[in-house]
């Protein structure tokens, strides 16, 4: 049975986005200036080695996801620190959406259909682990379902006060998570992992 990991990354006070839209509070936003240590570098890559198939929102697909890191993985070919990208442009991507939505991308499945029976039939499938990218609503409806095995939190060394939480539904009963490993980075970024308590 495969894993899914959840990606995200957060600020210290445990916001995956700020209120302050202008506030720039990423060590690396995703942009050119990649402002990690290369020990990050190599675990954001290890991370990506291990992956058969990207689960995406329908936003993030729309957004440019596939499209900004097919362009970064054109610009960068041969480079190891930049694997991750062409992993990115290479495997299987499968987005699920309740929404009409053409495929334009290479290897890219769009999934009509509940999120929770797509994610599950994924999972049992053979292969490499799952990895899973989208925005606030679509990460707190995998957590409330309780599908990521892991969740992996980049925490970046900025409070931005307040925004949107991957927790929200927690916030009357509280959600116990397993800690798995910790680590500090010279960049100022704290990798925590965590299982969700069944």
């Amino acid at each position: 049975m495969r894993k899914l990991i959840l990606q995200m990354q957060t600020s210290v006070d445990g916001y995956v986005s700020a209120a302050q839209e202008d506030l720039d509070w990423q060590v690396w936003n995703w942009g050119p200036d990649w402002a990690w240590d290369p020990a990050l570098r190599e675990y954001f890559n290890s991370v990506f080695d291990n992956v058969g198939t990207i689960l995406l929102s329908r936003p993030m697909i729309a957004e440019g996801y596939l499209d900004h890191w097919r362009r970064t993985a054109e610009q960068h070919v041969g480079d190891p620190e930049y694997r991750f990208a062409r992993k990115i442009t290479d495997v299987e991507k499968v987005v699920v959406t309740g929404k009409r939505l053409d495929s334009r991308w290479d290897r890219t499945t769009i999934v009509n259909g509940d999120l929770g029976e797509v994610v599950q039939k994924m999972k049992q499938g053979d292969g490499s682990n799952i990895i899973t990218f989208g925005g606030t609503r679509f990460a707190e409806s995998l957590i409330t379902d309780g599908l990521p095995d892991e969740l992996q939190l980049f925490v970046n060394p900025t409070a931005v006060g307040a925004g949107d939480s991957i927790f929200a539904s927690a916030r009357n009963n509280g959600l116990r998570l397993t800690h798995i490993a910790s680590r500090a980075y010279a960049c100022g970024i704290v990798v925590n992992r965590y299982a969700l308590k069944n």
